[in-house]
C-alpha cells in the first residue's frame, strides 16, 4: 500500500509515522526547501502523546519537552490569578516548540524507513476506484490514497474543490519567538487582559525561549511587562479563521489538521486536534475503515471550534460587563481549588 501526503507539519508527519509503522509506504511532500525552524504550535495534550507512544515519539518529546506548572492570568500588568496545572493526568499539558516536535516525528520516519521529498509542491490530482495520480512539482505519483496536511490554505483541499466554510475574524493578531532571560515564572503560562478587548499571552517553549502571541498588531510591543529579549528568532502578523469543510474525504482523497479546520490560538488545541486526524485516518487505511473518517472527526473538529471560541470571546470581549465576569471566575478558580481544577480541566482538554 502506497500513501502520498502532501505537507510535513506535525498533522502530516504524524500520519506518515503511524502509516509507516503500520507498514504502509508512505511519500511526504513539502513544498518548503528544509525542516521550519519557527514555532507555531506549542502545547502537547496527554493524548497526543499516548498516539505518539508506540512509535517512541512521545519519549522523545518527553525528554524535551516542559511541563507546565500553571496559568497566571493579569489584569494588563497586574497579577489577577493563579492556577494550577499537572495536579491529575488529565491537566498536564507539556510545551515544545513546533519545529522540535516536527524534528522528533522525522526522526522517527526516517528510522521507519521514509524520507520527506523537501522542495516539492503538489500541483494536483486523479483518482479512480483504484488509486490517486498525484502531480507534483517534480512528476507524477502512482499512489493507493492522498492525504491532504497541508495547512489553512491546502491546495489538496482545493483540488478537491472543498469550500472552507466559516469566517475570519476582523483584526490582525500577532506573534514573536523570542530568546530571553530572567522571565519569571518560566514555567507558566501567562495570560494579560489588556485594554478595549485585546489579549496576550507568553508560553514558554524552552528554558530561555518564548512564544509572545496577541490580539494587537505588535505582540512585543503590546507587552505590559518588561521582557529581557536577547534574540527575535520571529514576528509576524496573521488573521485568526474559524473554519471547518462539510467533509473531510472524497473518494481516495482526505483532509486532515489545518486543511480540515482552524480556530483561534485559544486553547492551544490546534496541533493536537491534527494529531489525533492523522492517527485516527492512519488507522483506517491500513484496517480498510475510511468510509468512517468524516462521521468520527468532523463533529470531534466542530467541538474543538466551538470550545476555542468560546474560550476567545471571553477573554477578547470589548464588554466591560463580560470581561469583569471573566476576571470574577480566574479568581473564584484561584481560590477554590476544586472550582480552578474544573476549569483548567476544561482550558487543557476540553
Amino acid at each position: 500500500m502506497h500513501v502520498v501526503i502532501a505537507g510535513a507539519g506535525p498533522t502530516g508527519l504524524t500520519a506518515a509515522v503511524e502509516l509507516a509503522r503500520l507498514g504502509a509506504r508512505v511519500t511526504t511532500l513539502e513544498k518548503r526547501s528544509g525542516p521550519s525552524y519557527l514555532s507555531r504550535a506549542v502545547g502537547l495534550q496527554p493524548r497526543s502523546l499516548e498516539i505518539l507512544r508506540p512509535s517512541g515519539v512521545a519519549d522523545a518529546l518527553l525528554r524535551e519537552a516542559m511541563s507546565f506548572s500553571g496559568i497566571t492570568f493579569h489584569l494588563r500588568a497586574e497579577e489577577v490569578a493563579r492556577l494550577p496545572l499537572g495536579f491529575d493526568a488529565a491537566s498536564r499539558l507539556w510545551g515544545l516548540a513546533q519545529d522540535r516536535t516536527e524534528a522528533h516525528l522525522e526522526t522517527a520516519l526516517t528510522h521507519y524507513g521514509e524520507i520527506v521529498r523537501y522542495g516539492v509542491e503538489f500541483r494536483g490530482f486523479s483518482q479512480d476506484a483504484k488509486g490517486v495520480t498525484v502531480e507534483t512539482g517534480d512528476g507524477h505519483l502512482e499512489a493507493d490514497y492522498l492525504i491532504g496536511a497541508d495547512g489553512v490554505h491546502s491546495a489538496v483541499r482545493a483540488a478537491m474543490g472543498l469550500e472552507f466554510r466559516g469566517r475570519d475574524l476582523p483584526g490582525t493578531w500577532s506573534i514573536a519567538d523570542v530568546d530571553a532571560e530572567g522571565w519569571p515564572d518560566p514555567t507558566r503560562f501567562q495570560g494579560f487582559l489588556l485594554d478595549q478587548g485585546d489579549v496576550l499571552v507568553v508560553v514558554p517553549l524552552e528554558e530561555s525561549r518564548f512564544r509572545v502571541i496577541s490580539s494587537r498588531e505588535d505582540a512585543l510591543a503590546a507587552l505590559p511587562v518588561p521582557m529581557d529579549i536577547r534574540r527575535v528568532r520571529r514576528r509576524g502578523n496573521f488573521t485568526v479563521s474559524v473554519r471547518q469543510v462539510k467533509r473531510y474525504q472524497e473518494g481516495r482523497v482526505f483532509l486532515a489538521g489545518d486543511a480540515a479546520h482552524c480556530h483561534s490560538p485559544v486553547g492551544g488545541r490546534g496541533m493536537n486536534l491534527g494529531i489525533a486526524d492523522a492517527a485516527d485516518l492512519a488507522q483506517r487505511i491500513i484496517d480498510g475503515t475510511t468510509d468512517g473518517y468524516t462521521e468520527t472527526r468532523h463533529p470531534e473538529g466542530a467541538r474543538v471550534l466551538r470550545l476555542s471560541e468560546r474560550g476567545r470571546k471571553m477573554l477578547n470581549t470589548t464588554s466591560a460587563t463580560r470581561r469583569g465576569l471573566a476576571i470574577r471566575a480566574m479568581k473564584l478558580g484561584a481560590a477554590v481549588p476544586p472550582v480552578g481544577r474544573a476549569m483548567v480541566r476544561r482550558l487543557v482538554s476540553g
